[in-house]
């Protein structure tokens, strides 16, 4: 299963944009390739979204920036101005990351609930786990590698545009996921960490776990 959406990613985030943007460029002009090919990404997105029944705080982060990026991307009439338009809404995004952080409320620790609920724990109590103790901090540290990411990404991504200008976009389809896949790694490794480290210190102070709620049926 895991294998079979590993090659759709490869189809609808790389395969296809490259192809649209490669043999429709010609005919339609730079704009509306660039346009037309960021359908087959939202198309797979919404249809992860919906078979995953992501109606949480993961899922509407999710669709709410895909969106905000649509609703950007439809504005922008240029392709150059998209691409550049792309660059500072991902700076956006990566600065609301950053005020998560200093009012330490980091996005990490509710995609950990959202997680956490996928396994059968109510969200509240898992919530109120994960402020104990201050575990906060080892969300942090997984909010910190999402700002990161945003930096390294868009940054790259102005130097491309600055260099290359629309045909940086090509450069891009490329970079973007294999960038996706190196700090996408990095965060499952730190979200591991983090759970690791809430075990330990609840279980150094005999507080359970939330019952999962399949358990108790």
């Amino acid at each position: 299963m895991k294998s079979k959406f590993i090659i759709l990613e490869l189809i609808f985030y790389m395969a296809a944009p490259y192809l649209i943007w490669t043999y429709g460029r010609e005919y339609l002009g730079d704009y509306y390739a660039m346009l037309l090919s960021t359908l087959p990404a939202i198309i797979y997105t919404l249809y992860r979204f919906f078979i995953d029944k992501q109606f949480n705080i993961v899922g509407l982060f999710i669709i709410s920036s895909m969106a905000l990026s649509t609703i950007v991307d439809l504005l922008s009439g240029s392709a150059l101005q998209m691409l550049w338009n792309s660059v500072w809404l991902g700076y956006a995004f990566t600065f609301v990351h950053i005020v998560s952080m200093l009012i330490k409320k980091p996005f990490a620790l509710y995609f950990a609930v959202d997680i956490s609920y996928f396994q059968g724990y109510p969200r509240e109590n898992s919530k109120k786990l994960f402020y104990l103790n201050g575990n906060v901090k080892y969300f942090q540290l997984v909010n910190a590698i999402m700002v990161i990411r945003g930096l390294v990404m868009n940054s790259i991504q102005a130097c491309l545009i600055l260099n290359y200008g629309v045909d940086a976009f090509m450069h891009l389809i490329f970079i973007r996921k294999a960038l996706s896949i190196v700090f996408g790694g990095l965060i499952f490794i730190a979200f591991g960490f983090a759970m690791k480290k809430c075990s330990e210190s609840i279980n150094n102070q005999n507080i359970d776990w939330p019952v999962p709620i399949h358990a108790t049926k």
